[in-house]
């Protein structure tokens, strides 16, 4: 039976390169991230932070921070404040890289690492009992010995990949200051430059490159341009391998990219479908056009960093929280609205009530977090963000339930005010987080608490 790549040049109507083109950008979006961070992180001569803030570095490498993310970045849309970050991409046409794994003792941890299709190739951390020492990093078609010093190997298919370390953090100087040797220990590098030791690397000192798109917008950056996307996608179609089943999608997607190389109509025509497109695209940004109802107007997802053919599920991710964990290593509830079903709104005030033995069943941490409607942090005078685990100083009530309230003005009293979470003066969104969940969780057997306004 003759295939597309048999049928040569075909002649085909705009309306049908439109058609084809839609499918393809909705489907293409996520992989052109990935491409287009690679593309952007090569400019970088050294591991060090972007605008002092933003960890980074060449691919193969990672950069990493000692504290919290500022809410100034904007690299990544949903960051949290319950973890030091690490960040870095891998690059198959540079080799393996050696990732390093110090002994974290009883402190959460969990390395993601996801491919150019997001899709999660590891298995790194303490719910896998993951043993302290090196971890190689390798393209599938890649050749050659493994050091004996290596303790495992993980391998890729993709031209590209993310790799991101996430160590639990207290909120105290003390757990501030007892990371710092843990975390200088982390890191990443070429397999040409590993030696058997471990690397240390004194992070309160990496280099700061630059700043621009790193904090400069209110939005994420703009990682995907439309007008851009169907000049750069057979390239990308080269860096991504089609799965089984999707053979007929890359024949489809390569004869349209064809047929638009010997017709300006027709490039000019998926230039425009691509524009059109992004539309959809920024609608699935919005947490409730997507994912799993699961009661109070709340949503999550179950199948993060192991989308497979779900492209609804994986582009909707990318665009509005990307690089979330498999749901195993992190359940996510998401919510934009209050138990009335209206949008959240700082200039109200809510309380999102957890009963006596109804805080998250988790093995890891816990954490609610407020995002501004561009999924970031907003600025307030308390530099707080969210509250959870990482929380000491939480007033619980006497039946040990735990009531938090969202927005509005700050309570005047102390131990409320240690409850409270500044919310900005617009609409903004919650962000339920739960780290190693327990079954309950994963089953769906708990349930998030209503968002409810406060004195309704």
């Amino acid at each position: 039976m003759a295939g597309a790549s048999d049928l040569g040049d075909q002649q085909m109507t705009a309306e049908y390169a439109r058609a084809v083109g839609r499918v393809a950008y909705l489907w293409g979006w996520p992989l052109m991230n990935l491409h287009n961070r690679r593309a952007f992180m090569e400019q970088l001569p050294a591991p060090g932070l972007l605008a002092g803030i933003v960890p980074a570095g060449p691919p193969g490498t990672v950069g990493m921070l000692r504290d919290y993310v500022r809410p100034e970045e904007r690299i990544v849309a949903c960051p949290n404040q319950d973890v030091v970050y690490g960040f870095g991409v891998l690059d198959a046409e540079r080799g393996p890289s050696v990732v390093q794994v110090p002994d974290f003792g009883d402190r959460f941890w969990v390395y993601q690492v996801v491919d150019q299709r997001t899709d999660s190739f590891v298995r790194l951390g303490k719910m896998y009992g993951t043993a302290p020492g090196f971890y190689l990093l390798a393209p599938e078609s890649g050749d050659g010995s493994v050091p004996e010093e290596i303790t495992g190997v993980f391998r890729f298919d993709t031209r590209c990949g993310v790799v991101i370390p996430r160590v639990f953090l207290d909120d105290t100087p003390q757990d501030r200051a007892a990371i710092a040797a843990l975390v200088d220990r982390i890191g990443m590098y070429p397999l040409s430059e590993f030696d058997g030791h471990f690397e240390v690397v004194d992070w309160s000192q990496a280099p700061s490159y630059g700043g621009g798109e790193a904090t400069g917008n209110q939005e994420e950056t703009q990682w995907v341009d439309p007008e851009k996307f169907f000049p750069a996608l057979a390239e990308v179609l080269d860096e991504v391998p089609a799965r089984p089943g999707e053979e007929a999608l890359y024949s489809w997607f390569r004869a349209v990219l064809t047929a638009a190389e010997h017709d300006e109509t027709l490039a000019d025509v998926l230039r425009q479908t691509a524009i059109e497109a992004n539309d959809v695209v920024s609608e699935l940004f919005e947490f409730r056009n997507i994912g799993l109802p699961v009661g109070r107007h709340w949503t999550t997802q179950r199948n993060g960093a192991a989308f497979g053919t779900d492209y609804l599920s994986r582009t909707a991710i990318a665009k509005s929280n990307i690089f979330v964990n498999t749901a195993n290593e992190t359940a996510y509830y998401y919510q934009d609205l209050d138990d009335t079903g209206q949008r959240l709104h700082g200039a109200r005030t809510y309380t999102v009530h957890f009963p006596t033995g109804e805080l998250p069943p988790v093995r890891g941490f816990w954490s609610l977090t407020v995002y501004n409607k561009h999924h970031f942090f907003h600025p307030n005078e308390l530099d707080r963000f969210s509250l959870g685990t990482k929380n000491q100083d939480l007033t619980y009530g006497g039946d040990g339930s735990l009531t938090l309230t969202v927005g509005g003005a700050g309570p005047s009293d102390p131990k409320q005010l240690t409850n409270w979470l500044p919310a900005p003066p617009e609409e903004f969104t919650l962000y339920l987080r739960a780290y190693w969940p327990d079954d309950l969780i994963l089953d769906g057997t708990w349930k998030a608490p209503a968002v409810t306004v406060s004195g309704s």
